[in-house]
């Protein structure tokens, strides 16, 4: 990592004590199988076509390294975004989430799904088993999240209140179902899901910010949004702004971490330079996920006080 990145790092505690945090809640970080995330690094580092541009991984650590980061900087619960990108891998990597989990109590236990036989059952055995998230990759998985195999398996989550984290916008790239169309569909047919639209569905920012308006279960996630790599590409527009405001209380933050190409002081800094003031900035670094997710309102201080 760059030595900017490692004195950035510095200040991601500073910034949640400043604002009278007990510490931050991350919704979008990636723990998974050790061989399935050397394969996605090896992805980024080839800058396959999902990618299509340089990624560096800012934060290539052991798993246990990985861990100690986090909680350096003072994240008190986090996520373990696994996803398949084929049939077959859905339900092993609910198992290893599962036990992650179990060894790993900051950990909200993390869970995921394919459009596929069985994936009814395998989802409600990870419901049964204490998952708290679900992760839906649309882009990689290029799914449609309205494939009929799936019915079950958005009726049982709906049923159960559990919130997905789904990247269903199109960036980096798109794919064949990424978009606002696919999951205004999923919706309508279920408006009672709790989805958490990644990285703010960027591109298509103004479309998801329209459905969080439409639909009060519907949320969304900062990670990497704002940001200079992603400013460069798929700009946040100025005039929705406003709208950031207005939805606050569903916008939460996430990081991507580990697989950033930039220090993780980086997105909370960023999102400080909204200028939607302290109260704001509370909600989505913490708040706000920890009344999504049933945490205590005010964990424990990272620093034991």
């Amino acid at each position: 990592m760059a030595d900017s990145a490692r004195e950035g790092d510095e200040k991601v505690a500073r910034f949640w004590r400043e604002l009278g945090l007990p510490g931050l809640v991350d919704v979008h970080t990636h723990f998974m199988p050790e061989r399935v995330l050397a394969k996605v690094w090896a992805y980024f580092d080839a800058a396959g076509p999902l990618v299509d541009r340089p990624w560096p991984i800012a934060y290539r650590h052991a798993e246990s390294e990985r861990l100690a980061v986090l909680r350096g900087f003072g994240v008190r619960a986090f996520t373990a975004m696994i996803y398949p990108h084929k049939p077959g891998m859905a339900a092993w990597l609910n198992g290893w989430a599962a036990d992650f989990a179990a060894r790993t109590p900051d950990c909200l236990h993390t869970a995921t799904f394919f459009p596929e036989p069985g994936a009814d059952r395998y989802t409600a055995e990870a419901l049964d088993a204490g998952a708290r998230v679900f992760k839906s990759h649309v882009q990689v998985g290029a799914y449609d999240p309205g494939d009929p195999l799936l019915d079950g398996v958005w009726g049982s989550i709906a049923d159960a209140g559990t919130p997905v984290v789904v990247h269903c916008g199109s960036g980096p790239v798109p794919g064949p179902h990424t978009g606002p169309g696919p999951v205004a569909r999923l919706l309508a047919r279920h408006p009672r899901l709790r989805l958490v639209i990644a990285h703010m569905g960027m591109p298509e920012y103004t479309d998801f910010l329209d459905l969080a308006e439409r639909y009060e279960g519907v949320h969304l996630d900062t990670t990497m949004a704002f940001t200079d790599f992603s400013e460069s590409t798929a700009p946040f527009p100025p005039a929705e702004r406003p709208r950031l405001a207005a939805l606050g209380d569903r916008i939460l933050f996430g990081s991507d971490f580990p697989n950033i190409p930039y220090g993780y002081a980086h997105a909370l800094d960023v999102l400080a330079g909204l200028g939607q003031g302290d109260g704001w900035l509370r909600g989505v670094c913490h708040d706000n996920a920890a009344r999504l997710f049933g945490l205590p309102e005010r964990l424990p201080r990272a620093d034991g006080s």
